[in-house]
């Protein structure tokens, strides 16, 4: 089995000393889960849980103002929740196991909406948007509460919005990955001018997706919602996780090759004699 080799740190009382983390040599995707606003990891472990047995690295985690840091709900802006999905992305990103060039991220509501900007900041390959929602650009460091008060999100959102006047649609349509986007019927608090708005700013994607669940709610409150969200889910990126692992194992073929071919090549400069010694 191939391995692969990074050194590290060790931190001791004298100074650092020098190791070699070696694990195995095929990296696997990594799965980025972003909650909605009042949501939390809880929500996304089980679902996870579905998704890493396809085969890759999963992460939760709860955006600043919520679960543990709820006191904060009055205060937390986008910009502070931006800043917690980078810090998310960029653990899951270092994970020893995780190819940093097959990273998914899921988010739903809120977190779509931070989802689709964080594709302009890291690498996404993969970017499963669940009833995204759209806020106007005005008042990006304001709490995010506060936007509720000072923009009419409803009229905002019940109109097809132009993707060169909002950063989450911006990014959309500068995005060239795969996309998923999901819409719930019954949905009162996205509707469907938001998700147009969205799928109409994806031109430059390699691939677009739309799925509605029929009867859902904005939260997926019934548990046949849930279950179906969940199956497609599981079912797209069960389609797209195995073209990562061909181009990991074309790229480690040609690496591979290429090292055979250097070692030939030292050994023909070598001459017969010289080439082999015991």
């Amino acid at each position: 089995m191939p391995t692969r080799e990074q050194k590290i740190d060790i931190p001791v009382a004298s100074g650092p000393i020098q190791g070699t983390l070696v694990t195995p040599g095929s990296l696997i995707p990594g799965v980025l889960f972003v909650h909605g606003w009042g949501g939390s990891q809880q929500q996304y472990i089980a679902r996870a849980q579905e998704i890493a047995a396809l085969g890759c690295v999963c992460l939760t985690f709860d955006l600043t103002g919520h679960a543990g840091t709820n006191p904060q709900r009055e205060t937390v802006s986008r910009e502070t929740n931006l800043r917690d999905v980078l810090a998310a992305y960029d653990v899951l990103s270092h994970h020893p196991h995780v190819d940093p060039s097959a990273i998914a991220v899921v988010g739903s509501s809120y977190g779509g909406y931070l989802a689709a900007i964080l594709t302009t900041m890291r690498p996404v390959k993969w970017l499963a948007l669940r009833v995204p929602a759209l806020y106007s650009d005005e008042g990006w460091t304001h709490p995010k509460l506060q936007l509720h008060k000072e923009q009419d999100l409803r009229s905002y959102r019940r109109q097809f919005v132009a993707a060169d006047t909002n950063r989450a649609l911006r990014a959309c349509a500068a995005y060239d990955g795969d996309v998923l986007i999901v819409e719930s019927e019954r949905d009162d608090v996205i509707p469907p001018e938001t998700i147009t708005s969205y799928r109409e700013a994806c031109v430059k994607v390699r691939s677009l997706t739309y799925r509605c669940i029929a009867g859902a709610d904005h939260g997926l409150t019934e548990d046949t919602s849930q279950r179906a969200y969940t199956a497609l889910l599981t079912q797209w990126l069960g389609e797209m996780l195995p073209s990562a692992r061909r181009d990991a194992s074309n790229a480690q073929a040609t690496a591979a090759a290429a090292r055979e071919g250097v070692a030939q090549a030292s050994v023909a400069e070598q001459g017969p004699e010289t080439a082999v010694k015991p």
